[in-house]
């Protein structure tokens, strides 16, 4: 498996919610911050992504610290990190946001439509669409990505599929609905990311560009495949072809931390998915991401999350319900 595609699996990454809305000027929908709406979202997750897909018509997005954004359709817009936001017909234009909008439906019936503006302006036709995701212990992509990531022009292709699909489902709503427009809003956000990354300049720096440099990417996808082997750096280094200082010194400059901590990192992530998934001992799970020791394990799990790991399953658990 790629590090790209173990992450994205990883990160517990789920897409559920989705808005169809018809909008004509002047109109102005505000978005509130990911934190204050991802746990009526979805219970248990940690961040949100949202991300816009205009189908018709052109409007303008507007976040904080950030010149207004002209969309047009076939433009997508996708906001990683979870920042308020505003999609109006004009810049400038604010709306406090409806805050019980932001929970799955009574019914569970999806998409929520929504009408809004004059009823002789422009007509504009967008798609909302939100993801949740785990942010701790470690998601690497998340540090990697952009506060705002614009792809332009896509009414044909993959991408332009994924919408249609969307809107043919919410059309003519069939069983299973909800999991379908679910999985095309992971879909489209995987292949916003494969996009962003397919057109990074030669020069970026980041987790992301380290996936295409010839040497760090080989070392990432070596590491993912069995992140349990008790690696080293040499031991990495000879499976790349590079001296241990030439591979350390390349590892930081691209993913920004040594690769030693990356590795620990990595597997603290796995550990809290095995931690929520079942009811393996510490000890197991320990032994699943590579300690051979309990008490080793517990102390980085507990100094990367801040809670020993019993506790942590236990808290979490409790926030999701479960």
């Amino acid at each position: 498996m790629d590090a790209l595609s173990d992450v994205l699996r990883a990160v517990r990454l789920t897409g559920a919610i989705f808005f169809d809305i018809q909008a004509s000027d002047p109109w102005v929908a505000e978005t509130p911050a990911g934190q204050t709406i991802v746990d009526a979202m979805f219970p248990g997750s940690e961040h949100l992504v949202c991300y816009h897909v205009i189908t018709r018509g052109s409007c303008w997005a507007c976040v904080p610290g950030e010149p207004p954004i002209r969309l047009s359709a076939g433009d997508i817009i996708v906001l990683p990190h979870g920042d308020t936001h505003v999609l109006s017909s004009t810049p400038g234009l604010r709306r406090t946001p409806d805050m019980t909008l932001y929970r799955m439906p009574a019914d569970g019936k999806l998409p929520v439509s929504i009408s809004m503006g004059g009823s002789l302006g422009e007509p504009v036709h967008f798609v909302c669409g939100f993801l949740g995701c785990d942010a701790r212990p470690y998601n690497p992509l998340l540090a990697a990505l952009p506060r705002v990531i614009l792809v332009s022009g896509h009414t044909s292709g993959a991408l332009a599929s994924y919408v249609q699909f969307a809107l043919a489902e919410s059309k003519e709503p069939r069983m299973g609905g909800q999991c379908v427009l679910g999985r095309l809003s992971e879909l489209m956000f995987v292949d916003v990311v494969r996009h962003y990354l397919e057109t990074l300049p030669a020069d970026r720096t980041g987790w992301l560009a380290g996936l295409r440099d010839q040497f760090v990417g080989r070392a990432l996808s070596t590491f993912h495949r069995d992140p349990a082997r008790a690696w080293t750096i040499e031991s990495l280094a000879k499976s790349v072809g590079l001296s241990r200082s030439a591979l350390a010194e390349r590892f930081t400059e691209f993913v920004g931390q040594p690769l030693v901590q990356y590795m620990i990192n990595w597997r603290m992530q796995l550990a809290a998915n095995h931690l929520l998934s079942g009811m393996d001992s510490i000890a197991v799970i320990a032994n699943l991401v590579g300690y051979e020791s309990e008490a080793a394990f517990s102390r980085a799990f507990k100094k990367a999350v801040g809670a020993p790991p019993s506790q942590w399953r236990r808290m979490r658990n409790e926030q999701r319900g479960a």
